[in-house]
């Protein structure tokens, strides 16, 4: 009995169902906090606040960059974040809008984002758009931040 209840409480918390809205908090490019609850953005990886990019031999800080495109588009606005899971940390996987746009396709769209292809192919249109224009990290190099976040570095041939 103790095993089927713990089971049932493991699967309630993975669960959320949440559609929250309110004045979004900017922890980094793809996590955002409204009303104490931390949020996600489901479908995208950002680089890190510490992640730095290259365009024509000049080191830049992308990951300070994706944030500060994130607190720009939200800032004093009402964001409205729709997700029903949670991850392992128990954070809210969520899409979120505001001003009738999605926030998640924009900061693919405009190069602050890649799409998350582990968990979902949703943004990939958004992302071959950037890649094509050169807009965001696509103007130079960069490392995925999924791979960033193994170790993996920008070379030093310069």
């Amino acid at each position: 009995m103790k095993l089927l209840t713990l089971i049932f409480l493991f699967f309630l918390g993975s669960v959320a169902n949440a559609d929250l809205s309110g004045t979004a908090l900017i922890v980094d490019g793809d996590t955002i906090t409204i009303s104490g609850n931390k949020i996600r953005l489901h479908g995208i990886d950002t680089p890190e606040k510490d992640q730095v990019c290259r365009d024509a031999g000049v080191i830049w800080k992308c990951g300070d960059e994706a944030t500060e495109a994130l607190r720009e588009w939200t800032d004093t606005k009402e964001v409205r974040c729709v997700g029903e899971n949670k991850d392992k940390y128990g954070i809210l996987i969520a899409e979120c809008f505001v001003d009738g746009y999605n926030l998640n396709a924009r900061l693919v769209s405009e190069g602050w984002a890649l799409a998350y292809r582990r968990y979902s192919k949703k943004y990939i249109p958004q992302e071959d758009e950037a890649k094509a224009a050169k807009r965001g990290m696509w103007i130079g190099e960069f490392v995925a931040p999924w791979d960033w976040r193994r170790g993996e570095r920008l070379p030093s041939d310069y």
